[in-house]
């Protein structure tokens, strides 16, 4: 059956409670100068190098942060990615795991967002 719809992801929305802080701690995580939030403070898009963007969003006061990662980040080095988040006094909600294809450790932002970070095995 044929889709007008693309299988190809344009934007990720992740929901903040305080735009401010949420922008700070992105910026010290993923190593960014953070842009100023448009649509009156409300929105803030991350810059990606590549693939679907990603949009930091305060527009739902009443978002709720359970579940699973809804999404997650690649890095080549998950003992410098591990050290790192550390550094910054990130919540580590897992252990680094070994699923065979890839190694994957679990984190929270600052609003409890379920996030993750993985490394193609060898």
């Amino acid at each position: 059956m044929q889709s007008p719809i693309r299988r190809h992801v344009g934007q990720v929305f992740v929901p903040v409670s305080d735009m401010e802080r949420s922008a700070r701690w992105y910026a010290d995580v993923l190593g960014f100068e953070a842009p100023a939030a448009s649509h009156e403070g409300t929105i803030l898009d991350i810059p990606v190098d590549d693939g679907p963007r990603l949009c930091l969003d305060a527009n739902r006061p009443d978002f709720t942060a359970d579940g699973p990662p809804r999404f997650f980040f690649w890095t080549d080095d998950m003992v410098a990615t591990v050290a790192h988040l550390r550094r910054l006094e990130v919540r580590i909600t897992s252990d680094v795991e070994d699923i065979g294809s890839v190694f994957f450790v679990q984190f929270e932002d600052p609003d409890g967002n379920a996030l993750m970070v993985c490394q193609r095995s060898a």
